[in-house]
C-alpha cells in the first residue's frame, strides 16, 4: 500500500529591482534555501522545468532586476516501507491485530540510518502489506514501540479500526504489559514501586531522567524480584502504567539498579567482576493481556519467552553466583 502521490509544486521567483545580475541556479538556491533542497531545484533545471516567460532558462542564465522565474518542482517520491522477508515469530494474529516477539537489536520503524531491516520492513511482508497506514506510511501498524534493544511482545494494528481503538487504550492504559529486566545488584525488599515523573533531559536529548512533577509526567513502574544471583544482580519483573519513553530503565536506574548492558542509564562494567558484561539492553516484554481492541468481549493473554542470550546471561550469573 503506498501513500498518496503528491502534485508537484510551482513557485514562483522574482529578481528584485536594484539586485545585481546573478546566475538563475545560485539565485533562487539561496531564496529557497532551508524550503527545498539544491539537489531538488538542480532536477528542474536538468527537466527544463524553470522558465522565463514560458521558456525554459539553463541554470547559468544570468537573471535581470525584475525577471520573473517560474520553478515547477519534481514530485517528491511517495514514502513507503516496502515488504522485506525477514523472520518473525507470530505470537497471535486475526483480520484486525497481529502480536509479534520482537527481536532484540531489530529497529521497530524506518528512521535516520536505517536500512530496509526493520519491524515494519518485516511485518508488511508477513501481512502481504496489509496493516494500517492511520500512522504514517512509514510507521505501518506501529501503536507503540519498543528499544532496538529491548526484545518481546509488541502489537500492531492491521486495520484503522484497529489502530484508532489501540491508540484509545494505550493512552488509558487499557491493557497490562510485564517486562523482566536483569539488573545490577540486588534489591534489600522483594517488591516495589516507583512513581516518579519523567522528562527529557536537560543536557543529552537522546536521554530522558527524572524530574520534578512540574517539569516532567507522571510515571508509574511496579516490580518484583523473580530471582537473585549472590550480591552481584538480580531478575526483576515489572509492570509499568504510563506510556512514557524508557520508563523501566529510567527508574530502575534511578533506584540504583541499572539494567545489565544498559550504559546509558549508569551501568558500569566494573560493577561486573565475575561474568562478561552484556552489549545490550537486557530487557524484555515478557507479556501483553487486554481487551481485543475490535472484539472486547475477546481477550488477548500472550507471552513470549526471552531471547538465548537472557537465558544464557541467567545461566551464567546462576553458576557464578557463589564464586
Amino acid at each position: 500500500m503506498s501513500a498518496p502521490e503528491t502534485e508537484p509544486q510551482v513557485r514562483l521567483y522574482v529578481h528584485p529591482e536594484g539586485a545585481e545580475p546573478v546566475r538563475a541556479d545560485k539565485a533562487v538556491s539561496a531564496f529557497f534555501a532551508g524550503e527545498f533542497s539544491r539537489s531538488r531545484l538542480e532536477e528542474s533545471f536538468k527537466g527544463g522545468n524553470v522558465k522565463i516567460s514560458g521558456e525554459a532558462i539553463p541554470k547559468k542564465r544570468i537573471l535581470e532586476a525584475g525577471d520573473v522565474v517560474e520553478i515547477v518542482l519534481p514530485e517528491i517520491p511517495p514514502a513507503e516501507v516496502k515488504p522485506v522477508e525477514i523472520p518473525v515469530e507470530i505470537l497471535y494474529e486475526d483480520e484486525d491485530v497481529v502480536v509479534v516477539n520482537k527481536p532484540a537489536g531489530m529497529t521497530v520503524h524506518p528512521g535516520s540510518g536505517t536500512g530496509e531491516d526493520t519491524l515494519c520492513h518485516a511485518m508488511m511482508h508477513h501481512c502481504k502489506s496489509k496493516l494500517s497506514m492511520a500512522g504514517g506510511a512509514m510507521r505501518p501498524g506501529i501503536v507503540h514501540r519498543l528499544d532496538k534493544e529491548t526484545s518481546g511482545v509488541m502489537i500492531m494494528a492491521k486495520t484503522d479500526r484497529a489502530y484508532y481503538s489501540l491508540v484509545k487504550m494505550f493512552s488509558e492504559r487499557d491493557m497490562e504489559k510485564t517486562y523482566v529486566a536483569l539488573v545490577c545488584g540486588v534489591p534489600s525488599v522483594r517488591t516495589g514501586s516507583i512513581q516518579k515523573a519523567i522528562a527529557r533531559h536537560p543536557d543529552f536529548r537522546t536521554k530522558m531522567c527524572v524530574c520534578d512533577d512540574l517539569s516532567g509526567r507522571d510515571a508509574h513502574t511496579d516490580w518484583e524480584m523473580l530471582e537473585s544471583f549472590g550480591s552481584d544482580a538480580a531478575l526483576l519483573k515489572c509492570r509499568i502504567f504510563t506510556g512514557r519513553t524508557h520508563p523501566i530503565r529510567v527508574h530502575l536506574s534511578s533506584i540504583g539498579f541499572p539494567i545489565l548492558g544498559d550504559y546509558t542509564y549508569n551501568f558500569q562494567k566494573n560493577k561486573m567482576k565475575k561474568i562478561e558484561p552484556p552489549q545490550r539492553v537486557m530487557l524484555h516484554a515478557y507479556s501483553l493481556k487486554m481487551a481485543h481492541p475490535v472484539n472486547p468481549e475477546k481477550q488477548i493473554d500472550v507471552s513470549a519467552k526471552p531471547p538465548s542470550d537472557f537465558l544464557n546471561l541467567i545461566k551464567v550469573l546462576r553458576e557464578t553466583a557463589n564464586l
